[in-house]
């Protein structure tokens, strides 16, 4: 790959730095969308021992990339993303994908397409690892920065997406009693 082009795709990728997601960090600060898909990237590594059927390199690789939409649209909460907002960022994210050297291009389409499809293990691990990260991230932030409907939704939220493997299940419900507990140490009566 040309220098250049490399360069390219890190000034671009660099967008998420500022690009700011709707959860705070424990320090009342707007969180990342380039932290979220970091944490989600450390989390498959983490679990290498846990699911060793599967491709982490590509779970990890999923993890990076998922959000790349986001450098054209802005984060938009999955509670509130219509699907013209999807196909919107799938539209802005295929151009730019479609400019990027051809080896690089192919490996993400195919990498969106398996993500997209959800079908194959290492799809439904990256998007447990996404949907739970959000959790995870909520539970860590301060009580009063959650919007009104999170207080259902970090009790409910991606139960069906980790359905398929038993230790992320276990996970989800370690999830739901942090939230548990913070709504009852921390919720305004």
């Amino acid at each position: 790959m040309d220098v250049r082009d490399y360069l390219d795709i890190l000034h671009v990728a660099g967008k998420l730095k500022d690009t700011t997601r709707h959860c705070f960090t424990p320090m009342r600060r707007h969180e990342s969308v380039a932290e979220h898909s970091w944490r989600i990237s450390l989390m498959a590594m983490l679990l290498r021992e846990v699911f060793p059927e599967a491709d982490m390199d590509k779970v990890t690789r999923m993890c990076l990339i998922h959000d790349l939409g986001e450098c054209f649209t802005g984060d938009i909460p999955s509670f509130l993303k219509t699907e013209k907002d999807r196909e919107k960022e799938r539209e802005l994210l295929g151009q730019w994908v479609n400019t990027l050297p051809c080896e690089v291009s192919q490996e993400m389409k195919s990498l969106y397409e398996e993500m997209d499809g959800q079908k194959t293990l290492e799809s439904r691990i990256y998007k447990s690892l996404d949907k739970l990260e959000a959790i995870i991230s909520h539970n860590e932030s301060p009580i009063d920065t959650w919007l009104e409907n999170e207080y259902g939704l970090n009790q409910t939220y991606a139960f069906d997406t980790v359905a398929f493997s038993d230790w992320l299940t276990e996970l989800r419900k370690a999830v739901l009693e942090d939230t548990l507990l913070k709504i009852g140490t921390e919720a305004k009566p």
